[in-house]
């Protein structure tokens, strides 16, 4: 073969090789932006150095780092893993690599740069051994799971609170209930407000909403952090008190929410006036939610059919303006 012959062959190999190149790095881009449009991160790790092959640069930014700034290695994720959940992830990971789990999963947190909090669902499995068979590279996926979590937050805040105050609802003192119930005395109290229909029909329902956002607030500084405060719909609030009718707190309390209710509310198109009738009931050993509540109501209607604005203890009322 001739010197031109071999440089000519050279030349061609050196353009094919080029062009290979130029498909690999256009195969990589094409790669990197379709998992970063979903999401999603791939990973390998190479286990006997650490060393961290990322296939698209959306691990980093998840995590708030520019391109090249966050070294890719085992030691560097595992620096970022949030401290509450650092020790499930490694066992899960350590599990896979032994042998006694068939791959790596977890939904775990990891630290972001600036604090904050990424929510991450991560999985593996080993896809290269040594002759004597142990691991040599795991490759796996990240994805980011943070709005997804953060969406699943607020429905169980949903489930769980009133959508106006944030305070508890319906569902939630009853659950509430059965748990205190089962720790020792137990009182309810039914807070009805008097008067609040003039507000929605003199200022607004705007106006009305603010006054019960307001009043939620005093009732939570009214409070101690024991007692379980909630709204039931419309005007009508319920606290569960983890005492017995005859306990003085219960009257102090009942009191303080009472002047709450009474105290006037500023608001931006006037000033608004209410009361309230509350009417407090032990809960019986044998009660359901229900029935404990239809006793407290009952002592408030002590108060509505007496002239409103006072507290009923039971079948006695201790307070009527």
């Amino acid at each position: 073969m001739s010197e031109e012959i071999l440089r000519q062959q050279i030349q061609n190999l050196k353009k094919h090789n080029a062009r290979l190149k130029r498909i690999a790095h256009d195969s990589r881009n094409k790669l990197s932006a379709a998992l970063d449009g979903t999401g999603l991160c791939l990973w390998q790790l190479d286990v006997p150095s650490g060393k961290l092959v990322i296939f698209n640069r959306r691990w980093g930014s998840m995590l708030g780092f520019q391109p090249k700034e966050l070294s890719a290695h085992f030691d560097v994720w595992r620096e970022h893993l949030h401290p509450d959940d650092k020790e499930m992830v490694l066992s899960a990971f350590y599990n896979h690599l032994e042998g006694k789990a068939p791959f790596y999963e977890a939904l775990h947190r990891m630290q972001a740069k600036n604090g904050t909090i990424t929510w991450v669902l991560d999985r593996g499995r080993v896809t290269e051994w040594s002759d004597d068979g142990k691991p040599l590279k795991v490759t796996g996926t990240h994805i980011d799971m943070t709005k997804e979590k953060q969406y699943e937050q607020q429905l169980a805040k949903l489930a769980n609170h009133d959508p106006l105050t944030g305070l508890a609802n319906r569902h939630a003192l009853q659950s509430q209930f059965e748990l205190l119930k089962k720790l020792g005395p137990l009182s309810i109290a039914f807070i009805d407000l008097d008067d609040f229909k003039n507000v929605n029909d003199t200022l607004g329902h705007r106006s009305g909403d603010e006054v019960l956002l307001q009043l939620s607030q005093r009732l939570h500084e009214s409070c101690p952090p024991e007692v379980t405060i909630g709204r039931i719909g419309g005007d009508e609030f319920i606290l569960l008190l983890p005492w017995s009718l005859e306990h003085p707190e219960i009257n102090h309390i009942a009191r303080c929410c009472l002047d709450a209710a009474i105290t006037p509310f500023e608001l931006d198109n006037g000033s608004a006036k209410v009361g309230a009738s509350i009417g407090v009931n032990e809960s019986w050993a044998d009660d359901t939610f229900n029935n404990a509540l239809i006793r407290a109501d009952e002592s408030m209607y002590l108060i509505k059919r007496t002239g409103k604005n006072g507290i009923a203890l039971g079948a006695r009322i201790i307070i009527q303006s």
